[in-house]
This record gives C-alpha cells, structure tokens and sequence, in this order.
C-alpha cells in the first residue's frame, strides 16, 4: 500500500505498474474537492502523450497499481 499525505498530492510524479499505450510515467496536475474541501478525485497527466485521465485518488493507494515517483 503507498502512503501519502492526499494534500500533497498536486504535481506528485506516479508509475503505472501494467502501462497502456506506452504510458507509464504520470503527473498529478489537478485535484478535485467537494464543498467541505474533501479530495474526491486527481487528474492524472502521460508524460509521453499529455492524455489526461480522472481517477479517484484512493486508488493511488493500490501499489499493484501505481508506484509512487517515476522508474
């Protein structure tokens, strides 16, 4: 399980364990909050393509998933 801090979060730099699409390295480039201020979902930038995706950003926490820094 990767442990982090979800409000340091923007711009963190994250590894895809099964890249798709040549897309492996991946940067944190905005954050979605609800009213109260809760982190509901994290956009997340290819560096290779510039494709964006949104993901609920618990699963982050799934290292069969994602590796936190770029490898």
């Amino acid at each position: 399980m990767n442990r982090f801090n979800p409000d340091k979060l923007l711009l963190s730099k994250w590894t895809a364990t099964r890249p798709q699409n040549k897309e492996k390295h991946f940067l944190v480039t905005e954050l979605l909050r609800d009213e109260n201020d809760v982190l509901l979902q994290v956009e997340l930038q290819a560096v290779l393509t510039r494709r964006s995706q949104w993901i609920d950003w618990h699963a982050l926490h799934d290292d069969q998933q994602w590796l936190f820094g770029w490898r």
